[in-house]
């Protein structure tokens, strides 16, 4: 089976977390900004697909090369054999982006690659007349940085942070594989209590219960490069099946709560929809009202940044009352995500540690309160 230099592509901070599953998945890596290379044929492009919780998406590398002029892309890229990857029928979108190159007009960029393409195409399947593209998508990027040119092939199809069971969300919901990387910048283990008290449509407590269950987060969905071949579509199959055996059994400590009624009801839809609506305590309850008597825990909250509610007042008000309920809790530990730069002056304390992170292309800060105990 062919081998191919890969790479999964992640949010801005995320890097290391999912270069840490691509490693715990047995592959070596290379850690860069936005993306983790990574080598591997396409049983390895499915697993990875299917076990990555933090990644945006799984891509081919298919060319990189010196490109400063139009020339230099079609010249290149229609000396590739295509038939070896396109059948007659595939749906070849051209996505281009462009940054400190001499070529900068991304449409012309788009155009030429398309182009070259097609061109070799048409002399590999002697066909004269446009293609259909009525088949399976191979969805192409070509990226131009500093002059150098990165022909990608995608896998994966809608992002991964699409996990399939999301049935209604909220204003302003994190993204699956954001939540997880939430977690998993945490102490918190499955044998402890976890709860998120502004839990809006469940993200945060459904990707903690899957994780704990080891639930592969892409089994309920589908990736591009299944429909390339008979064979992908049963091998991912297969996969698939594999990972159901190594989920794990067991009741967990997972709470999620929120002020309004109607999120927590979106959020029991949710939860069902990925399975784990019984491993989850939903209740409606105001922050200020939170009370506890468990103890060594994590707390993980996404409240409103200001931006989102339209007052900062309002907001910052919240901040003090979670403040004054959470920071008496000195056995658990707490996180916090929000845009607020001022948030410690007014939750009253300052956090253990802060770690810049974009929800989107928002710059967000993680406050981090770790439990006196730790």
């Amino acid at each position: 089976m062919a081998k191919y230099q890969l790479y999964a592509a992640t949010a801005s901070g995320l890097e290391a977390l999912a270069g840490q599953e691509l490693r715990d998945l047995g592959y070596d890596v290379q850690v860069e900004n936005g993306r983790i290379l990574f080598e591997g044929d396409m049983t390895d492009i499915l697993k990875a697909n299917l076990w990555l919780r933090t990644a945006d998406r799984i891509k081919i590398i298919l060319k990189t090369f010196k490109a400063t002029t139009f020339d230099d892309i079609f010249d290149t890229i229609s000396a590739m054999d295509w038939d070896q990857w396109l059948p007659m029928d595939a749906k070849f979108p051209v996505n281009g982006r462009s940054k400190n190159s001499k070529l900068f007009s991304v449409p012309d960029i788009q155009a030429v690659t398309k182009k070259a393409i097609v061109s070799e195409m048409a002399a590999a399947y002697h066909r004269k007349s446009r293609f259909p593209e009525t088949g399976a998508l191979f969805s192409l990027e070509i990226a131009l940085n500093k002059d150098v040119a990165t022909l990608t092939l995608d896998t994966t199809g809608d992002s991964l942070f699409k996990r399939g069971y999301r049935q209604e969300k909220g204003a302003a919901p994190l993204k699956e594989n954001f939540a997880a990387a939430l977690i998993q910048l945490t102490n918190w283990h499955t044998d402890m209590p976890f709860i998120d008290p502004m839990c809006g449509s469940g993200t945060l407590p459904i990707e903690a219960a899957l994780m704990a269950h080891n639930v592969a987060p892409g089994i309920n969905r589908h990736f591009s490069c299944e429909a390339w071949h008979p064979d992908n579509l049963k091998q991912s199959e297969a996969l698939k099946a594999e990972a159901k055996t190594h989920q794990i059994d067991g009741e967990f400590d997972i709470s999620g709560f929120d002020i309004d009624g109607s999120m927590i009801d979106i959020a029991k839809l949710n939860a069902n929809g990925a399975g784990v609506l019984h491993d989850i305590n939903f209740k409606q309850i105001a922050v200020k009202d939170f009370t506890t008597d468990k103890r060594d825990g994590v707390i993980i909250v996404n409240p409103p940044y200001g931006k989102r509610m339209g007052d900062q007042k309002s907001v910052r008000k919240l901040y003090e009352q979670m403040g004054q309920v959470f920071k008496p809790l000195t056995s658990w530990s707490k996180y916090f995500l929000t845009a607020d730069l001022q948030f410690e002056t007014f939750y009253g304390e300052k956090a253990t540690k802060r770690r810049k992170l974009y929800n989107g292309a928002l710059r967000t800060d993680y406050f981090q309160y770790w439990a006196s105990n730790r």
